[in-house]
């Protein structure tokens, strides 16, 4: 393996993690999966020779003409657009499928829409949440596309609009294998009853026999028995669906199953519309968060490394944010400064004594008092990682191990509890002069708090993914926690109806 990016020493300590470390890249899945895309166009203003003032850039706005096109570039926009709705899963609802202007010039006007709608998504600026700071840039579609026309070069470029991800072109993938089957009918829900497992027979089994061969084509379609086989079957459902692999059909896997195939096909149209959010080019070492599936990734050089459970937030006001930052510092024996919000409702309300107890220290005194937990009993544990964002959230250890053997993972207030601390914080830290694996060592055991600089910033993206493939191509859903798929389709509804309203 090349030498780190994390430092001299990075391949030993690779590894070493990765030695521990069960099915990396799958698990990577989860956290976002791999990407590749090509780097951007750039250009630059020359720098000033010595001793010249530098002359202020005066940029005269142009306006680029729409184009005309030709018979039968104008029947190739046609098909490319009415194709491409379908194929990159734009079209939410019966309400979108418009015909198409007739005269020239509004046909290319839906082409600009659509090429927009395919580089950046379908939202205004004015339809973001808060939370959702993970958004795209703007873009001006019209002098590339004069281009293209010029060109004569109109698929190409259209081709190159979209998301150059893997995570992308298989949600793509995935999106017309489910439409295929709800074109075929989908699947009927299996009835309310006991829990299903090996031994078990009737109607009930017949009809998980059907659900399940729906998407899984290793399921025999007939038969009301509950076997061996149809137990793998219902673990690898399990899986796909993030639910403990059991093997028994219970409240949780029967409410999985029975999610409409119309429900994840919109659920992997909401993905496939994050995806346009991210950058054109992310970089190539970096750190993944999954929100919805818990999950993080350490990716260097495009490839998964390291991963690991986390803890994300709950929903109802403690969800954690998208956003996108650069991890700079690791703080050892960190303090809790709890957030003034929590400090009021969950822990001043249990008295004097339990904050003693608990190494809470109250600062400040009438409307301005604050609480801060003291390093040794801190609920940050021993390793906060620092990133810069307005939401003041982060990547931290914690003392309550047991969350990571859960399935449901959403406990935190915002930020992102992790199974290894240590092990990302050594990696981290992996060439730095001062922070050596020893140096480390003694200042969590002096147990005072410090501030360790990583020797390079390492990216870090908090995504909320509930649609993604695995390796082989499956299709793996998990829940939409804060109800985010829902949202985002409804704005776009709403969004596309008034668009469609304007152009009448």
């Amino acid at each position: 393996m090349k030498q780190s990016m994390f430092g001299r020493t990075g391949s030993r300590v690779l590894a070493a993690l990765l030695a521990t470390s069960v099915s990396t890249a799958a698990l990577a899945q989860q956290a976002g999966g791999q990407v590749t895309a090509p780097p951007p166009a750039t250009g630059a203003i020359p720098a000033p020779q010595a001793g010249q003032t530098p002359t202020p850039v005066q940029v005269t706005p142009v306006q680029t003409p729409l184009p005309t096109l030709s018979r039968e570039q104008a029947e190739q926009v046609r098909r490319l657009i009415v194709e491409g709705r379908i194929a990159q899963g734009l079209r939410y609802s019966a309400a979108e499928a418009q015909v198409l202007p007739q005269d020239d010039q509004g046909l290319v006007r839906a082409a600009l829409d659509y090429a927009r709608a395919i580089h950046i998504g379908r939202l205004a600026t004015a339809d973001f949440q808060e939370d959702w700071a993970l958004r795209p840039a703007a873009w001006d579609p019209l002098p590339a596309f004069a281009r293209a026309v010029a060109d004569n070069r109109i698929p190409q470029w259209f081709a190159g609009l979209t998301p150059q991800y893997e995570g992308y072109d298989n949600l793509r993938k995935g999106l017309a294998r489910y439409r295929r089957i709800e074109a075929a009918g989908g699947w009927s829900a299996i009835p309310a009853g006991p829990d299903l497992s090996v031994g078990s027979s009737g109607a009930r089994v017949a009809a998980l026999r059907a659900r399940l061969a729906a998407e899984d084509g290793d399921v025999a379609a007939t038969g009301n028995s509950f076997d061996a086989a149809l137990k793998d079957a219902v673990v690898r459902a399990q899986r796909r669906y993030g639910l403990p692999p059991t093997g028994t059909v219970s409240t949780q896997t029967l409410a999985a199953l029975n999610v409409p195939v119309a429900s994840r096909v919109r659920q992997i149209m909401a993905n496939m519309e994050r995806w346009r959010w991210m950058p054109k080019e992310m970089p190539v070492d970096r750190i993944q968060v999954n929100i919805a599936a818990a999950q993080v990734a350490v990716f260097e050089g495009d490839r998964p490394v390291m991963s690991m459970r986390g803890a994300t937030g709950k929903p109802g006001g403690g969800e954690t944010p998208m956003l996108a930052s650069s991890i700079h510092s690791v703080v050892l024996n960190p303090p809790w400064n709890v957030p003034a919000g929590i400090a009021a409702r969950e822990l001043f309300p249990k008295g004097a004594a339990y904050l003693a107890r608990n190494g809470f220290k109250v600062i400040g005194t009438g409307a301005n008092r604050r609480l801060q937990q003291q390093p040794a009993q801190s609920a940050l544990g021993k390793y906060k990682f620092d990133f810069d964002n307005p939401f003041a959230v982060y990547l931290h250890d914690t003392p309550g191990k047991g969350i990571f053997n859960a399935y449901d993972r959403l406990a935190s207030h915002g930020c992102i509890r992790l199974e290894k601390p240590g092990d990302l914080a050594r990696l981290l830290l992996d060439g730095s002069a001062e922070w050596t694996p020893e140096a480390i060592d003694g200042a969590l055991a002096a147990g005072k708090t410090v501030r360790a600089k990583l020797p390079k910033e390492v990216a870090v993206y908090l995504l909320y993914w509930t649609a993604y493939a695995s390796q082989n191509g499956t299709m793996n859903f998990r829940g939409d926690p804060y109800g985010w798929d829902k949202t985002l389709a409804s704005k776009i509804e709403t969004r596309s109806a008034a668009q469609a309203l304007a152009a009448r």
